[in-house]
């Protein structure tokens, strides 16, 4: 199986930001430039994902829909929009992280997630192998920040924060490793967007 990636090159800092992206917004591309712009990476890919198993996915748009609807939004020579997980079978995290570690090798991948994911994250499937596999980039988001901290995942892998102010620095740590990052926040959501969307239709 031929299975095409953006382009990455060993010593490269990547960011990974999954999601549905159904459909994707503003707040996408607002946390993409803070992520690059303070971790100073040299690419970020958005992760279009087949479904995200703690979510209901029945009229879940197709793949190759909502990788075009991201790709119109990302407008950003430095994002690049993928499905590859539904080509390589992968509906799981840790499984996308641990695949690219063997096909990338020195390539330094960055998890991204927003501050409400941090708060579930310990329900996610080989949460702490995920930790050991990348870096952890948590951004602030409203109403979320203080609850993702206290979380059991918030909790447990506090001893293993970086201080902000060497955000520069940490996409090339060595995991696991977390940094939460401040700055423009947006409170759009996908699931929001769907639901104010079949309301004005129906």
């Amino acid at each position: 199986m031929i299975v095409r990636l953006p382009p990455c090159a060993p010593g490269q800092t990547i960011g990974l930001l999954g999601g549905t992206f159904d459909p994707p917004h503003a707040g996408h591309r607002l946390i993409s430039g803070l992520a690059l712009r303070r971790l100073r990476l040299d690419r970020l890919w958005w992760l279009v994902t087949p479904g995200n198993p703690l979510k209901e996915t029945d009229g879940l748009a197709a793949t190759r829909a909502r990788v075009a609807a991201a790709q119109r939004l990302a407008r950003d020579p430095r994002i690049a929009v993928t499905g590859f997980e539904a080509e390589i079978g992968s509906r799981y995290t840790y499984q996308t992280i641990a695949w690219l570690c063997r096909r990338a090798p020195g390539v330094h991948f960055v998890w991204i997630m927003g501050a409400d994911n941090l708060s579930q994250f310990h329900r996610w499937r080989r949460w702490r192998d995920i930790a050991r596999l990348a870096p952890i980039v948590v951004i602030d988001r409203p109403g979320s920040t203080l609850k993702a901290l206290a979380g059991p995942a918030g909790s447990a892998l506090g001893r293993f924060r970086w201080p902000e102010e060497e955000a520069a620095h940490f996409a090339s740590a060595r995991p696991p490793a977390l940094l939460f990052l401040h700055g423009p926040r947006s409170d759009q959501s996908s699931s929001a967007l769907r639901r104010a969307a079949t309301s004005r239709s129906s």
